[in-house]
This record gives C-alpha cells, sequence and structure tokens, in this order.
C-alpha cells in the first residue's frame, strides 16, 4: 500500500473523525486558536494601520511602522514558539497563538495603511467641502472605499495563520498538527499525508467563505467602482 492509498485509509476510518482527538475535535480547536490569533494581530493592526492612513503627514511614522512590523516577518515562527514555550507562556496552544499573531499583524497593517492611504483626495476634499468632520470622513468615506484592502489582509492573514497553527504540536498544543506529528512519531506516513490534505482542505475552505464574506460585506457602490 502506497502512503497516498493509505491516507484514504486513514480518512475513511470513522474511529479518527471521534471524540476528544479525532479529526472533528482537533479542527474546532485549529479554528479556534486561528481565529484568536488573527483578532489579537487585527486588535493591534486595524487601529494603528487606520490612524497611520488617515492622519495627514503621517506618512514618516507610517513607513518607519510598516518597515519595523515588516522585520518581525523575517523571524522564524517556530523560534518564536520555542522561545515563548520556554518562558512563562508555557507550553501548550498559548505560544503558537501568541507566535500566529505576530505573523498575522504586518499583513493586516500593511493591506489597512494601504487602504486607506489608497483613497482618492479628490473625494477627501468633496467630504469635507460638505462639512464632514475628519472622525466623519473616515468612518463614512475612508473606511468603506478601504474595506476591499482591508478585508483582504485579513483574508490573507487567516490563510497564513492556518497553515502556521500546526507548529503549536511541537511544543504540546492541540489542532490537526497533532495529527501530523503522530503521524511522524509512528511512521506512519500515510497519516503525516492525510493531516496535510485536512489542512490544505482547511486553508481552502476557510479562504472561500471569507471571500464571499468579503464580497457581501462590501458596500455595493464600491463593489461597481471596481468593475469599472
Amino acid at each position: 500500500m502506497n502512503q497516498i492509498q493509505a491516507a484514504f485509509v486513514w480518512l475513511n476510518d470513522p474511529i479518527n473523525w471521534s471524540g476528544p482527538n479525532g479529526i472533528l475535535a482537533l479542527t474546532g480547536e485549529h479554528l479556534l486558536m486561528t481565529a484568536l490569533a488573527v483578532l489579537l494581530a487585527a486588535v493591534v493592526a486595524l487601529p494603528v494601520g487606520i490612524v497611520l492612513g488617515h492622519v495627514p503627514g503621517a506618512e514618516r511614522a507610517a513607513s518607519i511602522t510598516v518597515v519595523l512590523t515588516n522585520v518581525s516577518r523575517a523571524l522564524p515562527t517556530l523560534a518564536l514558539l520555542t522561545i515563548f514555550a520556554s518562558t512563562a507562556i508555557g507550553f501548550g496552544n498559548r505560544p503558537t497563538i501568541l507566535a500566529a499573531a505576530i505573523f498575522a499583524l504586518p499583513v493586516i497593517l500593511a493591506n489597512t495603511y494601504a487602504g486607506l492611504r489608497g483613497v482618492d483626495a479628490d473625494v477627501r476634499d468633496a467630504a469635507r467641502g460638505m462639512g464632514l468632520s475628519g472622525w466623519r470622513v473616515l468612518g463614512q468615506v475612508e473606511l468603506p472605499l478601504a474595506l476591499p484592502l482591508i478585508t483582504a489582509g485579513l483574508r490573507t492573514a487567516t490563510v497564513q495563520v492556518i497553515a502556521t497553527i500546526p507548529l503549536a504540536a511541537l511544543v504540546g498544543g492541540g489542532g490537526l498538527g497533532t495529527i501530523i506529528v503522530a503521524g511522524f512519531g509512528t511512521q506512519r506516513y500515510g497519516q503525516v499525508l492525510a493531516g496535510g490534505v485536512l489542512v490544505a482542505a482547511l486553508c481552502l475552505a476557510v479562504e472561500g467563505v471569507l471571500a464571499l464574506a468579503q464580497r457581501l460585506l462590501t458596500p455595493a457602490p464600491v463593489l461597481a467602482l471596481q468593475r469599472s
């Protein structure tokens, strides 16, 4: 039996789908860790990106901030994960969530800033000419126009985090990575392949759902502008 056949057999075994260590439970844990990591990154990146993109004359500060956050992408996620696990944070899911959040932060920040900065200056001037205050211009004009780029950043970060979360199994965490690590430990490479397929399928499924959500949340005038 080759490894593809072994993976197919493993995936079709009902025992592997049920229980606290089954595929369904591990998928739920995987998605929960992903949501927490992206939420943590968004809480930091969205306000910073919005302020830097909205405030006039903040280009220099924005450039420095984006460069510094992009530097964090050069840090190996596995190295960060190991460092966090060896501190008071401890082993398990917490260091993985923190490391994945740091990994996701630059993408969200860069897209948020680019989205706000990409709004046409004439549109801003027209809104101010109508008597809108700075914050109303931000909320009613800039953010709706920047929404496609902002949501694209969240989509990209989410999919990247889903693909990173399997590293949790290396520090005693959960998620679908435990299937892969257990397969390597027992030299059942069909199980390893099955775990990889599950992670890839989850990435594609979440990407599809988020793409649909992005389309539904984008205002109709913005969609019409994109088509033109």
